[in-house]
């Protein structure tokens, strides 16, 4: 009677079987040249790639060198005839875990510090939401596509913003969105601290970006605006655009002032709260009706309290 008919023997076979095959091996790596093979589509224009500056110095580890850098030893996968299962695909990588592959890599940035918490990452944006990782550098920093439409592919209601008659030139090419933002995340700002401007990038000095092309209205003044030292730029003009003159909040000048300049409160120095307007400010009359027009400096003056000329 065959050995494995007899009660107990056949389970002992299997586990003297089981000791008898060696473990198999931990991946190895293959090397850029053998990704050749099945993804000549993507190897063909890889050499333009700034992630092929790996490869090209020649004194990397395997790990941080050509494809196997970003997704692991490749023997397995090779020998499996190109399963996904056996190697690190970002399809199928959880946002979090491409972030983290990643940042084995670009951590290195300050610009990056704050991505972790940043609003992109909180709503799962990964980088390969953005970023196109193998093509050649058509677009600047491996985007998918230019910049603004990056931004578009979500921010729908910028992009109404962008199309008014009053705005910054983005859509034109004179100006980007990270000239204003940091998509990777920013410090906190020191302005409109109540609001917390997400994903501001800070100017000189923690300034809002504003002031990396509006230096005139820098200062510092001995006498300041506290609107525009306490809330900001934002507190009179619509950043992205709008259908007013000179991207006001309000299309006529003193129905904007007349928001803070009401006597409301009771902060400051003398108890005052904001500047009232004077009695001999008749609203009714056009003539008082564009503020700026005696109150030129309205960002911040030297000489006048009143910001006049």
């Amino acid at each position: 009677m065959p050995c494995w008919h007899l009660p107990g023997i056949s389970t002992l076979c299997a586990a003297i079987a089981c000791l008898l095959v060696p473990a198999s091996a931990a991946p190895q790596y293959t090397g850029s040249v053998v990704c050749k093979t099945c993804h000549p589509n993507i190897a063909v224009d890889f050499y333009k790639n700034p992630h092929y500056k790996s490869i090209a110095s020649g004194s990397e580890p395997p790990e941080r060198t050509g494809c196997e850098a970003c997704h692991g030893p490749g023997s397995e996968h090779v020998a499996a005839k190109g399963d996904k299962s056996k190697i690190i695909a970002f399809s199928q990588l959880a946002p979090k875990q491409v972030l983290d592959n990643c940042l084995r890599c670009h951590a290195e940035s300050l610009g990056r510090a704050n991505i972790r918490r940043s609003s992109h990452t909180l709503a799962n944006v990964a980088c390969n939401s953005c970023h196109s990782i193998h093509k050649s550098p058509v677009q600047k920093f491996l985007l998918a596509k230019e910049q603004r439409d990056v931004c578009y592919g979500c921010h729908n209601n910028v992009r109404a913003q962008f199309a008014q008659p009053f705005k910054h030139r983005v859509n034109e090419g004179f100006m980007t969105c990270s000239d204003c933002h940091n998509p990777h995340g920013a410090d906190a700002v020191n302005y409109a601290m109540g609001a917390r401007p997400r994903m501001v990038t800070a100017a000189l000095n923690n300034e809002e970006p504003c002031m990396k092309c509006h230096t005139d209205k820098r200062g510092p003044f001995a006498f300041e605006h506290p609107a525009v030292r306490i809330e900001g730029c934002r507190s009179c003009h619509v950043p992205h655009g709008t259908a007013n003159t000179r991207m006001l909040k309000r299309p006529v000048v003193f129905t904007l002032c007349l928001e803070c300049h009401n006597g409301a409160d009771s902060f400051g120095r003398d108890a005052a709260g904001v500047f009232l307007t004077p009695p001999t400010h008749n609203m009714a009359d056009p003539r008082f009706r564009n503020c700026t027009t005696c109150h030129v400096r309205i960002h911040g003056s030297n000489s006048s309290v009143s910001f006049l000329r």
